[in-house]
């Protein structure tokens, strides 16, 4: 018996005690200061409990184990969910602070019925027999203008032909001007961005003029969730907006929003995506912004009603009464995800679409597709990552992200690491002081 090495030990953060957590064997356990002092020193007080939670465990016995979950992992990833983005143009009519597409070039063709026909013809061959759906993806993909409106009206007409639900990733700008064609097709939901409360939010998020946008995105969320859409507000935080989280949190429970079975949140990180982020002093790292949440949520407990942080995976432990299974990958990439833009070429994901060079193909006019590339993209996770495979953060990591961490190392097999040990010790921290 040895001490396995998919054990995940750590302080709770503002605590004395420890963690212990095996996601390989499915167990998790609060540890005196006492007992991890013993831990730390190699011993092990009450050793049965030890081995009968996989904490210490055969080496081959635990090899066994490992290889019996990835296979599950396996057949559970061809059989759920696919997420294929459609982009219709990289334009925007916002001009955002931090925008990862500032220097995409947008290429002269026009989005027109036969590009979405090609689309949909590939989506039918390419992923049948998969469950799926489709992402509506920019630039901006709710522009204004008649033409702008009749094209993407024919795009959701296209889609409910074949009876795919459809999301939208949105600025949320022209709600109103689109609620007719959303409320006439099959919309799973519209994910809409505030980054704070007025001046805040049109600091960072304004027309190519200038111009203020927050109120216009609140009415439209207000008419969206009357009509039943189910609205996923995100917040995109670094150091300019990190402190605003509460009054966005309180401005949307007195708004009414949280109330609502059709509203939902996301917290998201600007992050160092392409090379207009790259020694970006606004942007928090993983951990600085798990940190600042963590601090939010204790001095401000109301923004619990509005977003509860995950921590890795501590919220689903909690909720649940159980771990989460094992994470062999954390990337979606020519798995669950795949993404086209109107020019006719086929991306890995959202991180990569329209980036130069990283198109794995093309749909439109002739279905191309380079294999060696896509396979590459496909069997990227903890097994093919050597500096996993030697980490016992492993299961919970996942590798993290394929595109940044090919931008950091040139190598799409390499890791985009997670601080997992602090992220389980603050959540822990969280939800046991919440469940009491």
């Amino acid at each position: 018996m040895y001490f396995s090495k998919y054990n995940i030990f750590s302080k709770i953060q503002d605590s004395d005690s420890y963690y212990i957590v095996n996601l390989l064997t499915g167990n998790a356990d609060i540890l005196t200061p006492d007992i991890a002092a013993e831990v730390l020193n190699g011993k092990y007080p009450e050793p049965d409990e030890f081995i009968a939670k996989g904490y210490l465990i055969d080496e081959k016995e635990e090899k066994r184990l490992f290889n019996e979950k990835y296979l599950d992992h396996l057949d559970d990833k061809n059989s759920d969910e696919v997420q294929i983005f459609f982009v219709p143009w990289y334009s925007c009519n916002f001009d955002c602070s931090y925008c990862y597409q500032s220097g995409y070039e947008n290429d002269t063709t026009k989005l027109s019925p036969e590009i979405i026909d090609a689309f949909f013809a590939t989506v039918k061959t390419k992923f049948a027999g998969r469950r799926k759906y489709i992402t509506l993806f920019g630039g901006e993909p709710l522009l204004t203008g008649a033409g702008n409106k009749s094209i993407i009206t024919y795009f959701f007409d296209k889609a409910t032909e074949a009876n795919l639900d459809v999301a939208v990733v949105t600025n949320g700008y022209a709600l109103a001007e689109y609620m007719d064609v959303l409320t006439s097709h099959r919309i799973r939901e519209v994910q809409v961005t505030l980054d704070g409360v007025g001046t805040i939010h049109d600091t960072r998020r304004y027309l190519k003029g200038g111009q203020a946008t927050f109120d216009k995105i609140v009415d439209g969320i207000d008419l969206a969730l009357s009509k039943n859409i189910t609205i996923n507000l995100r917040m995109v935080v670094d150091r300019l907006n990190v402190e605003e989280l509460p009054a966005l949190a309180q401005f949307a429970i007195d708004r009414g929003w949280t109330k609502s079975p059709f509203f939902k949140t996301q917290l998201g990180r600007n992050y160092e995506l392409h090379y207009c982020q790259t020694g970006n002093e606004k942007i928090l790292s993983r951990l600085e912004f798990y940190e600042y949440i963590y601090k939010l949520v204790k001095q401000h407990p109301h923004i619990v009603e509005f977003h509860k942080p995950a921590f890795s995976i501590s919220k689903f432990l909690f909720e649940n009464g159980e771990l989460p299974a094992p994470l062999f990958d954390a990337c979606t990439g020519c798995k669950t995800e795949w993404a086209f833009d109107y020019t006719g070429r086929i991306y890995a994901c959202t991180a990569t679409v329209g980036k130069p060079g990283e198109s794995l193909g093309t749909y439109f006019p002739d279905y191309t597709l380079d294999e060696e590339k896509a396979t590459e993209w496909e069997e990227r996770d903890i097994t093919s990552i050597i500096e996993c495979t030697h980490c016992n953060k492993q299961l919970a990591c996942g590798g993290g992200c394929a595109a940044v961490a090919f931008n950091k190392s040139g190598k799409l097999h390499s890791p985009d690491c997670r601080p997992i040990n602090e992220l389980i010790g603050m959540g822990i921290s969280f939800f046991n002081t919440e469940e009491k």
